[in-house]
């Protein structure tokens, strides 16, 4: 697919770098449109299928895959659990149509570091682009309920509820107790800074945490911490 390049003077080194991925060629050509007025985002690659992901990614290094969902040959869901198998991979948001796809729980629980919908206005996307670049979720405490409905109703789980929140209850029993208070604070859809005025700790001790949670836990970002916090029941008092 094309590869578009950009005539803008700011430091490349400084830019978001964003794979597209969508079979629809007007829905590219929009998401590019609007990236291209960030002077700080760059789109550096397309693709119209999952299955030509992984050249791309190999080839850009991008910071942060744009995957819709539904693709005709593999989906966004296989190309997501693929990319984050890889070392070193890069965050992907998802594009979905959430009130009606089912499937955007298990993006989610594959990696995916946020969704936007497709209608989203421009400036929501790219700020949506730049926070999973930076490492946060682009997922607000209002999505985190929404999905928090689908994991508790019933058969929310993927071997039902009972089943799903034992196995994620020993999972947080690997957690020190601070490490857990921060855990549950991220499933609540806490930021950083609300995290450290909460628990009295500093903002680089909430990371440090975070990171740690993430290793002993074999997860890959704060939306995997927050869904086993809710898999457990451990999230009450979300606001």
């Amino acid at each position: 697919m094309s590869d578009p390049t950009s005539d803008r003077t700011a430091d490349p080194a400084d830019r978001v770098t964003v794979l597209l991925v969508d079979d629809d060629p007007l829905v590219r050509a929009g998401l590019r449109l609007m990236l291209g007025g960030a002077p700080d985002v760059a789109v550096v690659g397309e693709a119209a299928d999952g299955g030509e992901v992984p050249a791309l990614v190999a080839a850009h290094a991008p910071d942060v895959v744009l995957m819709d969902i539904r693709m005709p040959r593999l989906d966004g869901l296989a190309a997501t659990e693929a990319l984050r198998r890889r070392p070193d991979p890069p965050e992907v948001l998802v594009l979905t149509t959430f009130h009606t796809d089912e499937h955007v729980l298990r993006a989610l629980r594959a990696g995916a570091a946020g969704f936007v919908l497709k209608d989203t206005p421009p400036a929501e996307i790219v700020e949506a682009v730049r926070k999973v670049a930076a490492g946060e979720p682009a997922l607000s405490p209002a999505v985190i309920r929404q999905l928090i409905a689908q994991v508790s109703g019933p058969g929310g789980g993927p071997d039902g509820p009972g089943r799903a929140a034992d196995r994620a209850r020993r999972r947080l029993a690997a957690l020190g107790e601070r490490e857990r208070e921060v855990a549950v604070a991220v499933g609540r859809g806490r930021s950083n800074a609300e995290i450290a005025a909460e628990l009295y700790m500093s903002v680089p001790t909430v990371k440090t945490h975070v990171s740690r949670i993430l290793t002993k836990l074999d997860l890959n970002n704060r939306v995997q911490i927050a869904l086993l916090v809710h898999d457990a029941g451990e999230a009450s008092g979300e606001s």
